[in-house]
């Protein structure tokens, strides 16, 4: 699917409120092999939001019993991954010996920092029944003074979200802060992921930022009178009291936060310095990378 940008004020104009609409991405579809993801960030026309610089919606996949997810182990760099799951379970590990299955309402946090590799997989009573995997997994840049810290990796279990319904819709609050919530997941600039459950008609105020977009997940949204229909990106200006309007059941994600100086990114790598990326290939072509605790056999080449 190709990248299609939208300049609202060909067709409306500040009084309607669609100002608040900077641009509109429609997702493309990369074949991960296993199955298939939207991918809204980054674009020829947006690289980031807030310290956002990746953006995967994985799913509805349907896999019979013996298939399912099973990307091999392969490094980052610099960044942070944060998986979160709608639907289904992978089995993350990775270079620190960290060993967990990601759930449906867990945020999975990993810090690349310096250097570490990971693996997403199923565990075999998973993979050899029928069933659903459906999630979002983005990436956030470090600040530059915190992109060569340790790696680490946390998991924060569903419970542990906040969550609260706000004019009768019920939302969570992943990362940062909002509508009198504050996520316990570790931020390092100002991040904001929240995910909402809207039924049609019904309404609901964005929090602000920075810089903020709004995912629809499933179902669609009205901004004033500006239709955005199901897997649109609508990047967002900083305009106050923005609301959105669900035109059915409609599951939405709204990231943001401050925003960051300018990163490269190749591959899994992601830099503020192009020479740090060139390093990064080279050691993962010659092993520099730790392996992954117990998956050590087979890895993801360097694309040439």
């Amino acid at each position: 699917m190709s990248i299609e940008t939208t300049n609202t004020e060909l067709d409306c104009d500040m009084s309607q409120g669609c100002g608040a609409i900077e641009l509109i991405i429609q997702p493309r579809e990369k074949d991960l092999g296993e199955f298939s993801v939207r991918r809204s960030l980054p674009t020829t026309e947006r690289k980031m939001v807030g310290p956002w610089i990746f953006f995967d919606h994985m799913g509805p996949a349907n896999f019979p019993a013996g298939s399912g997810i099973n990307v091999r182990p392969h490094p980052h760099i610099n960044l942070a991954t944060v998986t979160y799951l709608f639907e289904g379970e992978i089995l993350h590990r990775d270079s620190l010996g960290s060993h967990a299955a990601i759930t449906p309402g867990d945020i999975n946090l990993m810090v690349a920092g310096r250097g570490i590799t990971h693996s997403e997989r199923e565990r075999p009573e998973v993979k050899n029944v029928d069933h659903i995997l459906h999630g979002l997994q983005l990436w956030l840049a470090l600040p530059e003074k915190d992109e060569e810290i340790d790696p680490a990796f946390y998991h924060y279990p569903a419970a542990s979200i906040p969550n609260a319904t706000i004019n009768g819709v019920p939302l969570k609050v992943l990362m940062g802060s909002a509508y009198g919530l504050t996520s316990p997941v570790l931020t390092y600039a100002e991040t904001l992921y929240v995910e909402a459950h809207m039924q049609a008609g019904q309404i609901l105020e964005l929090p602000n930022c920075e810089e903020r977009a709004i995912y629809v997940a499933k179902g669609g949204l009205k901004i004033k009178d500006r239709v955005i229909p199901e897997f649109s990106m609508v990047i967002l200006s900083a305009a106050e009291g923005v609301t959105i309007e669900a035109t059915a059941e409609t599951r939405v994600v709204l990231i943001g936060g401050e925003k960051m100086t300018k990163r490269y990114i190749e591959w899994n790598f992601i830099s503020s310095r192009k020479k740090r990326i060139e390093q990064a290939k080279q050691d993962w072509l010659v092993g520099n990378f730790p392996k992954v605790v117990d998956d050590e056999e087979e890895y993801i080449p360097l694309p040439q």
